[in-house]
């Protein structure tokens, strides 16, 4: 079968195409686009984008409320499941930025069209099993076209990922060496949104939860590291002596940490052999952990031995259908989320400890304000369709890479620079 030509982004009625516009998470991304401004694209002509999704009056209302920003976006009409209307979209845009989720109920059709024409797409999704079926469905096909489908890039998983790899590049860079262990910790304030909620009991009610305890599910062929008891998610408190505090389990770590490890393996030229990787990041031993902090002391070790008691009491409760059938009930439904003094008081902190062979350590700090799955979900997500949109060239592999990615194999520096600009604290030492 012959891979379908990619028109030319010239062709393209828009830039970015905002997928789900109208739920909680895209009316954010629209507010997003609007408050940019004039914003240029290299050739000196504004960037055109729209709001899509199912309903043209929920669409103008959304752009009726985010105001003089906004009024030049367009609205396209698509419903997810409308494989016509999903192909005229794509057709029409050089990126697409969705946020319908659960996306493995609402996604494929649109991420099979994007693949189909030729379009860029990024996500915020979490939900690594249907990953898994888009990387074994559409990987061969994006990366043989240059199209970059790149899921993941909210708080899942660009402080994981982009902060490993940052570790990574600057061992390389300062001591020449590969690192062979990366841990990372994270601190955070904020809520949860009915879409991520819905998200999170879609994938761990359905066929494919025995798949969640695979480390290494996002892998290409052959990139497994063996032992796999080696990589496990953690399930118990420890104190480090490099954070200086007590760790638990952090419940994004089974998304994160796999998130991680397809990074690795891409990005290591006798396994993915990417062209434009020259110097070997990860070793070949290469272990990816990650942690909720606590802090020092005695009331942080009880905290984190309670906090990982209870959360392995849930994972179990979870697998029940009766128990997440009254969670649905209680949950806050699609469309809702936290309010908005409680999105701008949030915050997250992510430190992350990286070491060689031969000992040499590099330390990295990603922080923001602002609640992690939402206001700053909004920002990397945002921001690495903007990548996509306006700096294709200077990306990864140059114009001519894709495939299935991941935050830092697909965006890498070109997002670092930009969520610093947007005040993203991003620190290496």
């Amino acid at each position: 079968m012959a891979t379908p030509r990619k028109p030319s982004a010239t062709a393209r009625t828009y830039d970015v195409v905002l997928y789900g516009a109208s739920g909680f998470v895209g009316r954010q991304t629209v507010a997003y686009f609007a408050k940019l401004g004039y914003t240029l694209k290299p050739d000196g002509t504004p960037l055109r984008w729209a709001l899509a999704g199912r309903s043209a009056d929920k669409l103008e209302a959304v752009k009726k409320a985010c105001g003089p920003g906004a009024q030049d976006a367009g609205v396209v009409v698509a419903d997810a499941h409308d494989v016509p209307a999903l192909e005229a979209l794509a057709s029409q845009a050089q990126v697409v930025l969705s946020t319908a989720g659960p996306f493995a109920l609402y996604g494929s059709e649109l991420v099979a069209a994007c693949v189909k024409h030729g379009t860029h797409y990024v996500d915020i999704t979490g939900e690594t099993p249907w990953v898994r079926d888009l990387i074994a469905r559409h990987h061969k096909a994006a990366a043989a076209q240059g199209t970059r489908i790149i899921p993941f890039c909210g708080f899942d998983s660009v402080p994981s990922d982009l902060g490993s790899w940052l570790v990574a590049t600057t061992m390389q860079a300062q001591h020449g060496q590969a690192c062979e262990r990366i841990k990372a910790s994270f601190s955070m304030l904020g809520g949860v949104n009915g879409g991520t909620l819905a998200s999170a009991l879609n994938f761990m009610g359905g066929e494919q939860r025995s798949l969640l305890d695979d480390p290494f599910l996002l892998n290409p062929p052959g990139s497994k590291t063996p032992p796999a008891a080696d990589h496990a998610d953690v399930k118990l408190p420890v104190y480090d002596s490099d954070f200086k505090a007590w760790l638990g389990p952090f419940v994004m770590a089974p998304i994160n940490t796999r998130v991680v490890r397809r990074s690795a393996a891409l990005l290591t030229p006798s396994r993915g052999r990417p062209t434009h990787v020259t110097s070997k990041l990860y070793g070949k031993d290469f272990s990816y952990q990650e942690y909720m902090r606590f802090g020092g002391g005695a009331i942080a070790g009880a905290a984190a031995t309670a906090f990982s008691a209870g959360m392995f009491s849930s994972q179990l409760a979870m697998k029940l259908s009766a128990v997440r059938k009254v969670a649905e009930k209680l949950m806050p439904g699609p469309g809702t989320g936290p309010s908005e003094w409680a999105m701008n008081n949030g915050s997250f902190r992510c430190e992350l400890v990286g070491t060689s062979a031969q000992g040499h350590v590099v330390k990295a700090r990603l922080a923001d304000k602002g609640d992690p799955g939402n206001r700053a979900t909004t920002k990397m997500v945002c921001e690495s369709a903007l990548c996509l949109a306006l700096q294709l060239d200077e990306l990864p592999g140059g114009r001519s890479y894709g495939g299935l990615l991941t935050p830092a194999s697909g965006l890498g520096q070109v997002l670092v620079d930009r969520l610093r600009a947007a005040g993203m604290k991003i620190e290496v030492d």
